[in-house]
């Protein structure tokens, strides 16, 4: 990720590649594909969701795109780095370097401040104190968090934790930001909040995210929606130049094809 702009009419690097990657669970006779040669692409400052039923395999996609979980075959490459065929030492290091995560649950640490919080991730790589003091004010103003960044996670709201959270995944500019249902826990006010920050941080700082997420509304935000059944791509929207609410709809046009409403696609 990178905090400047890509020139007008450049065509965007693509960040992610996910080729034909399968993935087997169990043993003989008792053997679950739970990915069955799913491919796709996401480009440099592209905001997408991954969508799909209970069991059609999108946490377990984002498991092996994140390095948790490995892939029995195809390739992931993420910058350019095949993460499939790296050793397990140098996984460690590329997770530091170039991925970001966002959990439903926060998982910030409750004896540290705000600021002390977003700063860890660059402590760990052991940037400057003046490097360090310049990023995290930087991102917790594009996040509207500055006002909290001396407070405990237990003095801040919901949406503010999710932020502070948000500021400490991008604040090392990875290549990618994973998000796994980041708005579960939140009231409908802070995450139509969380959302558009998201938004601003592809506008502001070319972030590039991958959001899992049951939620059509929380789905209408991003650039475009892939739709996973049965550990395959079913189907994709893009926004394009439509209204929030135009791409709400086709969303929801999607989730009824796939035989369930809103609240099914989990």
């Amino acid at each position: 990720m990178t905090s400047q702009q890509m020139p007008e009419g450049a065509v965007p690097p693509v960040i992610l590649e996910v080729q034909d990657v399968v993935k087997l669970y169990g043993g003989k006779g008792n053997l679950t594909k739970a990915l069955n040669g799913i491919s796709f692409a996401v480009a440099a400052g592209e905001f997408v969701g991954i969508m799909g039923a209970s069991g059609s395999g999108k946490t377990t996609l984002l498991n092996c795109i994140s390095t948790i979980d490995t892939a029995t075959s195809g390739r992931i490459l993420i910058g350019g780095s095949d993460i499939t065929s790296m050793k397990q030492s140098d996984l460690s290091r590329f997770r530091r370097e170039s991925l970001g995560f966002i959990f439903q649950d926060f998982n910030l640490l409750d004896t540290l401040t705000g600021y002390e919080n977003i700063a860890l991730a660059l402590t760990i790589l052991r940037r400057s104190p003046r490097e360090i003091d310049r990023r995290v004010k930087a991102v917790a103003a594009v996040l509207g968090i500055s006002q909290v960044l001396k407070k405990f996670p237990y003095q801040m709201s919901g949406g503010q934790r999710q932020r502070v959270a948000s500021a400490r995944a991008i604040v090392t500019e990875p290549t990618l930001v994973l998000a796994d249902e980041p708005t579960g826990a939140l009231d409908s006010k802070s995450a139509k909040e969380l959302l558009e920050n998201f938004q601003s941080l592809v506008r502001q700082r070319a972030a590039t995210i991958l959001m899992v997420t049951h939620d059509a509304f929380s789905a209408s935000h991003c650039d475009r929606i892939l739709f996973i059944r049965d550990g395959q791509l079913f189907h994709q929207v893009v926004r394009g130049g439509s209204s929030r609410k135009s791409f709400f709809d086709q969303i929801m046009q999607v989730i009824s094809l796939l035989g369930g409403d809103a609240n099914d696609v989990d």
